[in-house]
């Protein structure tokens, strides 16, 4: 439980050294990585998942989301040099790997497409390997 007296700033130092330490203890980690304040995960749940994968632990993620990001994200196609490239609303190259989520997140983890609970499933799943 975060001190009463922490707020601002030094809360959020508390809370980020609490996370962290909690993810050098686990044994494994499971992140939520559904769309968040737009097309991709929570920008904290993917640090911690890239420090999960830091310290050596296995993670598993879950989304909602079985299609690729050009499919999520893709509003056209730009040619540059005559290369033709898919783009966002922004005209930002869109990656096309045919990959759920963005290659550091989906290469890393172990996707899950589904909910918390398919998630756990795999997690014991594989845990029992």
């Amino acid at each position: 439980m975060a001190p009463k007296d922490l707020s601002g700033p030094a809360l959020a130092q508390w809370i980020y050294r609490e996370n962290v330490a909690l993810i050098r203890r686990a044994d494994m980690v499971m992140a939520n990585l559904n769309a968040f304040r737009g097309a991709e995960p929570d920008s904290g749940t993917a640090f911690e998942v890239g420090y999960a994968i830091a310290c050596g632990k296995p993670v598993w993620g879950y989304t909602g989301q079985a299609g690729s990001l050009v499919d999520q994200v893709a509003v056209g196609a730009a040619a540059d040099d005559g290369v033709s490239r898919m783009v966002d609303a922004e005209g930002y190259t869109v990656e096309d790997f045919g990959l759920n989520l963005h290659l550091m997140l989906a290469c890393s983890a172990r996707i899950v497409v589904g909910k918390a609970s398919d998630c756990l499933a795999r997690m014991a799943e594989d845990a029992s390997r």
